[in-house]
């Protein structure tokens, strides 16, 4: 199997036990949880709305109007929450052959997604305007991220007239491959015999998990930088926080054109916030150390009430001190909820000894 190498990164240099410390028999019912309740679920979530995507977008391109454009846009969101809610988990099927960066390309550090998607628009590009065609060009161009500028980029009222426009029929064409590669995904953790099962089932014979160990370690080191993902390159890429040397710049947020960078935000939040508490992981820790899952479940839980309250236009909410304030405790409390995961909880758990998940030493 070629999910071993995908996960080396995640666990490289962590000392983890034949069977995490605290964990015990609790860690497979755990490991079990967190597929069945979490994973497999997001991934099918997922699979559904971008399936309902690419109809609207279809459905928009074979009759255009207002409506059709705004039923779209609504599914557009409902596909970008979906995916935010499994995002966290950047290991395993959705690293092959792409499939992370063809869902949501970010960031876009030098533009070079962004032009490239300009210059399909501009030249009319029709080898772009189907899934095969687009399945041969650069990750930039096949995501959601790419799907945004058609739909809210500059140009897009053409998309509520004409009928098989060029525009309309390459935002169709990246639904197209987004629902593929949800398919595929959903696929993959609904196999029996597949990567589902190894996470279910640690042991010797097991091609990725050979103990209890590496696969808590994992899990723990999921939620780990998943938080690190929303704090260092999705937040601090456009806000560094108030006071700060690097000035704010709403354009590099993600999403900032459709205004959905607290939606996805806080999709990433929540799933996280549904992993720990689906998979009850709570429960690998003794009694007497029950105080350090309280203090994670109460910063989980505070992140996931504000990312609501902030402004969805983001320049405007970097304009304003009430606005930059709320971003700044979204800054403060994830690097809290990375610290008590990381060495609170992953030490009592006796993983991670002399390694910090949140820095790679």
């Amino acid at each position: 199997m070629r999910f071993l190498p995908l996960l080396a990164s995640a666990i490289a240099g962590l000392v983890a036990l034949p069977h995490a410390a605290n964990a015990g028999p609790k860690a497979e019912k755990v490991l079990a949880e967190a597929v069945d309740t979490v994973i497999r679920p997001g991934y099918d979530r997922f699979e559904a709305a971008s399936g309902m995507l690419e109809k609207a977008m279809k459905d928009l391109c074979a009759s255009p109007s207002a409506e059709h454009k705004a039923a779209a846009e609504t599914a557009f969101g409902d596909a970008v929450k979906a995916w935010g809610g499994i995002e966290f988990l950047r290991s395993g099927p959705a690293l092959e052959k792409n499939r992370f960066e063809r869902v949501l390309y970010y960031p876009d550090r030098k533009g070079i997604a962004l032009k490239q998607v300009q210059a399909i628009l501009s030249k009319k590009d029709e080898s772009a305007t189907t899934a095969e065609g687009l399945a041969g060009k650069s990750v930039g161009v096949q995501s959601l991220t790419a799907l945004e500028f058609v739909l809210y980029g500059t140009g897009n009222e053409v998309l509520a007239t004409e009928k098989d426009g060029h525009r309309c029929r390459f935002g169709a064409a990246i639904a197209t491959n987004v629902h593929g590669v949800a398919g595929e995904l959903a696929a993959a953790w609904n196999a029996p015999d597949g990567i589902a099962a190894s996470w279910k089932k640690p042991g010797p014979e097991n091609p990725v998990f050979r103990t209890d160990g590496e696969a808590v370690t994992e899990l723990v080191g999921t939620m780990v930088h998943g938080l690190e993902m929303v704090r260092e390159q999705r937040i601090e890429a456009f806000f560094s926080g108030t006071g700060a040397d690097q000035p704010a710049n709403p354009k590099l947020a993600i999403l900032w054109r459709s205004g959905k960078t607290w939606d996805v935000l806080g999709a990433n939040l929540q799933g996280m916030s549904d992993l720990w508490k689906k998979a009850h992981m709570e429960t690998m820790l003794k009694d007497d150390q029950r105080s350090i899952a309280s203090s994670i479940g109460f910063v989980l839980k505070s992140l996931t009430r504000e990312t609501p309250k902030i402004n969805p236009d983001i320049a405007a909410a970097l304009a304003s001190p009430e606005e930059t304030a709320k971003i700044d405790f979204l800054l403060l409390n994830t690097k809290d909820a990375i610290t008590r995961i990381s060495d609170d909880y992953g030490a009592a758990l006796g993983i991670g000894a002399g390694f910090s998940f949140s820095d790679g030493d």
